[in-house]
């Protein structure tokens, strides 16, 4: 770029939008969001890690096993026998 180029009254370009996505504004605590960008590499693509996330929780059947559903489970089965 020239450094005698003066940008001081420019305006922000049109954004392109993406079929089926929705540009939000979302304030996320800070450990939070530190979380998700630690799991993907240089915090490329957290944000679609975020939304497979938020999707996983639309459907609870889908989401990952954690610890403490595997023993809400096991009691369950444990009871039940």
């Amino acid at each position: 770029m020239s450094k005698d180029i003066d940008f001081s009254h420019a305006t922000r370009g049109a954004l392109i939008n993406e079929p089926g996505k929705e540009r939000i504004t979302l304030r996320l605590d800070a450990d939070v969001l530190a979380w998700f960008r630690q799991r993907v590499r240089g915090g490329s693509n957290y944000q679609a890690l975020i939304n497979d996330t938020l999707r996983a929780a639309m459907n609870p059947d889908n989401a990952p096993v954690t610890v403490g559903k595997l023993r809400e489970v096991l009691r369950q089965e444990l009871q039940a026998s």
